[in-house]
């Protein structure tokens, strides 16, 4: 009996004894929206032609001088215009801005830099006025994909070359 005695007392004792907690759970942790990063351009690498184009499309358009073609994204102002002047025998090249006195046009055969005037418009826009014969514009047209179009104080113009810019040219040289 002794023995009973002893192990119902060892089980009273066993009972007293705390028994082990979980500790409770961390109270979870509020979700706070993180700002996007920054939209940085891709780099680009160091040659020109390797280069993601400007978005947009060329148009053309004969008009009361001549034709027109533009270079604008869909539904956007034009970036880039070459006008047909047929009676003086001249294109006008326009370049959407404000700030520029000059810019410089890069192709795979020509790189040269052009000197503008303010066009007024709105959006304002520089221009500068080429012959007809001008090999550039040949150069423009026949660059091998693409040439770009620098401008101080603003964006590096990346234009493929389509036939919509020989086009203007040729209406201008009759």
């Amino acid at each position: 009996m002794r023995i009973l005695s002893a192990t119902a007392l060892l089980l009273a004792a066993s009972a007293c004894v705390p028994q082990p907690v979980a500790p409770p759970a961390p109270a979870p942790k509020p979700v706070v929206a993180l700002p996007a990063p920054p939209v940085t351009a891709a780099p680009r690498g160091a040659d020109w032609r390797d280069w993601p184009l400007t978005p947009g499309d060329w148009t053309w358009q004969r008009d009361t001088r001549g034709s027109i073609a533009r270079f604008a994204p869909a539904g956007g102002p034009a970036r880039l215009a070459l006008r047909c002047d047929r009676d003086r025998r001249q294109i006008i090249l326009s370049v959407d801005g404000s700030a520029a006195t000059t810019l410089t046009i890069r192709t795979t055969s020509i790189a040269r830099a052009l000197p503008v005037q303010p066009n007024g418009g709105n959006p304002p826009s520089f221009a500068a006025t080429l012959a007809a014969n001008d090999g550039l514009l040949d150069a423009m047209g026949f660059s091998r994909g693409r040439f770009v179009i620098e401008r101080p104080g603003a964006s590096t113009l990346v234009v493929p070359a389509w036939a919509e810019i020989e086009r203007v040219t040729e209406d201008c040289r009759g």
